[in-house]
């Protein structure tokens, strides 16, 4: 849904043998350490909420408090904990695991159960004749780390969801650092039931590139970079983008974010879909890409027929 006050640009066009058949619009803050670059749609700072891009952001506590070293987290095991996972065998395995670690039940995990994202785990349980678990949960990983930081500085696991417990009260005070935040906005829940918090998008690039660009978090920027497919799984488009590239980080959020941080240059940028159409992000975000000359990722832009004719063709307009 577009905000009235909002000024979106349009950003995708689908055009099928010469008129246009679907649009999109949306807004892109491109920025470096210390300046906006760009700004394709005037968003007038209206604040979204920040959905399954603020995962890496809360995972800087595990650095923050030492979790990786207490409990010898591997980078895989990093990963996970700023996953949108597809749920297939390799992102539960090391969710089980890390929860292993721990010495905690999956049980306890409050992120609820939803189908894997995955088509092929979808059809592997279907085949086994088993059903999802909250391990299968995109969130998982996030949810696992937070029972772990509930239990090394012992807090209570029973309702590490609440917002004012201990440990959301620490994930809130250590984005809205990362983000440069000064002032509160809207506060909800993700769908896995953990507060979530809301901020113009510049302040979501500005924590991006605050916590990819700081030594102190190399351990979260290298689990990205080595660990692409920990990062989504099957036919996700952060995934893509990290293992087609040299030095770029990519995570996707919920109704239509999508960030990415050049590692080496230290610019950051993230999109936002009004409609929240997953498609048209992956088309805008990938050819942003390679307009930046930051990698050569090949996407199609034909639109064909069933048999392979060519009858129009997806253009973004950047």
């Amino acid at each position: 849904m577009i905000n009235k006050n909002t000024e979106p640009a349009k950003l995708v066009t689908y055009n099928r043998d010469g008129l246009i058949e679907r649009e999109h619009f949306g807004y892109i803050v491109r920025c470096d350490r210390i300046h906006v670059a760009e700004k394709v749609g005037d968003d007038k700072n209206y604040p979204f909420y920040m959905r399954s891009c603020a995962k890496p952001l809360q995972a800087a506590l595990l650095i923050d408090y030492e979790l990786d070293k207490k409990f010898n987290m591997t980078d895989k095991e990093i990963a996970i904990c700023s996953a949108s996972h597809a749920g297939e065998k390799v992102h539960v395995d090391i969710v089980k695991g890390l929860l292993d670690k721990f010495n905690i039940s999956p049980e306890k995990l409050k992120c609820g159960i939803h189908e894997p994202v995955s088509r092929s785990a979808q059809d592997d349980l279907l085949l086994q004749g088993e059903k999802s678990t909250a391990l299968h949960n995109n969130c998982s990983g996030k949810h696992a780390m937070m029972l772990g930081l509930c239990k090394l500085n012992d807090w209570d696991m029973d309702n590490y969801d609440n917002i004012n417990h201990p440990l959301q009260k620490e994930i809130k005070n250590k984005i809205y650092e990362l983000c440069e935040v000064k002032t509160d906005y809207s506060v909800t829940k993700d769908g896995c039931g953990v507060p979530i918090y809301s901020m113009p998008l510049e302040n979501m690039v500005k924590g991006y590139l605050n916590l990819f660009c700081n030594p102190k978090y190399d351990r979260i920027k290298n689990a990205f970079l080595n660990n692409p497919y920990i990062i989504g799984g099957e036919n996700r488009t952060d995934t893509k983008i990290i293992e087609h590239s040299n030095g770029l980080i990519a995570k996707v959020g919920a109704s239509g974010l999508l960030a990415v941080v050049n590692t080496e240059l230290e610019e950051a940028f993230i999109v936002k879909i009004c409609d929240t159409d997953m498609t048209a992000r992956e088309f805008v975000t990938i050819d942003l890409i390679n307009n930046l000359h930051w990698a050569k990722i090949d996407i199609p832009h034909d639109i064909k027929t069933h048999t392979g004719e060519v009858i129009g063709e997806i253009k973004t307009l950047l």
